[in-house]
């Protein structure tokens, strides 16, 4: 699917500037850093994020609200999720999760922060090629 055609709504941003903490090429849009923080992240394919947490001692996670193309979601000793347009995830504080594209698509989501008392995200190990090779 050409980078171009995939995104139909927001723009797509420059290279996200978490980029060391993704493997692959991503894109990062912020549309609001007020009040909620969400982000339009698009990622090309075979790209995905680390293993990462988001931390609060109340409220807090994130919300995925995938726009176009396919990617997956997974949750520390869960099988993955396959996404696709019009899929949503709610992630809860203090879980162990990746995201990101499939081989063969690209895939494009909101990120919504959720409000949170000392909310912090601790960025992990990537996630391991031969696991995501067999997605």
């Amino acid at each position: 699917m050409d980078k171009d055609i995939i995104n139909k709504i927001f723009d797509r941003g420059a290279i996200n500037p978490y980029g060391k903490y993704f493997v692959g090429t991503s894109y990062l849009n912020m549309l609001s850093t007020q009040q909620v923080i969400i982000g339009n992240v698009t990622f090309e394919p075979k790209c995905r994020n680390n293993w990462h947490i988001h931390h609060a001692d109340k409220g807090g996670g994130q919300i995925l609200l995938v726009l176009s193309g396919k990617g997956w979601y997974q949750e520390w000793g869960k099988p993955a999720q396959l996404l696709k347009a019009g899929d949503v995830v709610n992630i809860p504080a203090n879980v162990k999760h990746w995201h990101g594209a499939t081989k063969d698509s690209w895939c494009e989501h909101l990120a919504i922060e959720v409000p949170a008392e000392n909310g912090s995200t601790e960025w992990c190990e990537p996630v391991d090629d031969s696991q995501y090779g067999k997605l």
